[in-house]
């Protein structure tokens, strides 16, 4: 199994450099750590009283992978999800915070499975986790990246700001889409007319 660091350093190097992008509602950003988040971790790297952009710019790579393992996946309680979803959902939750835990919720009660869809990783969605991988082990995880990638769909068709990070300029698969798929075998990828047919109403 893959250590949890490494999955964080694929997570960090995926992320990128700093950004701070008007339509990110995460604000100014480096290696997926928002200004928020840093916030409420109180992270003045700076020193200056105050955390801003200037901390985040100064964030470096390991202390990112620290925060990623330390607040995004043994907090959540991710590390008690059947191993084979742990790095999708950790990858989700650093990217859609506890929507990631929701997208899996819903999954599982579609898979009719009783669990309470808020977010929140619990006994229940541990015991549900684990009743559906044991059902499915072959699918589950695709199943997850799927809905995930529905998931990112849906939201850029509600947001059109955020169309850019779903498709790129020339109508190709964007950010969101390809970062999902990385999680979902090949044979379930969408070719790119597929990808095109469920954007072409996007403005």
């Amino acid at each position: 199994m893959q250590k949890i660091t490494d999955i964080a350093r694929e997570i960090v190097a995926r992320e990128g450099g700093y950004v701070d992008d008007r339509d990110d509602p995460g604000g100014p950003t480096k290696y997926g750590v928002t200004v928020h988040t840093m916030r409420r971790l109180g992270l003045d790297l700076t020193g200056d009283g105050q955390v801003d952009a200037d901390d985040v710019k100064v964030l470096t790579r390991a202390h990112a992978v620290s925060i990623f393992v330390d607040h995004y996946f043994r907090r959540p309680k991710i590390d008690q999800l059947p191993a084979p979803l742990q790095a999708t959902v950790f990858d989700m939750y650093v990217n859609a915070g506890s929507n990631a835990v929701k997208i899996l919720q819903r999954l599982l009660g579609e898979m009719r499975i009783d669990v309470t869809v808020d977010g929140a990783i619990g006994p229940q969605t541990i015991s549900a986790a684990k009743k559906a991988f044991e059902a499915a082990p072959d699918h589950l995880v695709d199943a997850y990246g799927i809905a995930r990638r529905n998931y990112y769909y849906d939201l850029a068709g509600r947001r059109p700001t955020s169309r850019k990070y779903a498709r790129r300029r020339d109508g190709g698969k964007g950010g969101w889409i390809t970062r999902a798929e990385t999680f979902i075998a090949p044979r379930y990828h969408l070719t790119d007319t597929e990808h095109r047919e469920r954007t072409a109403q996007w403005v």
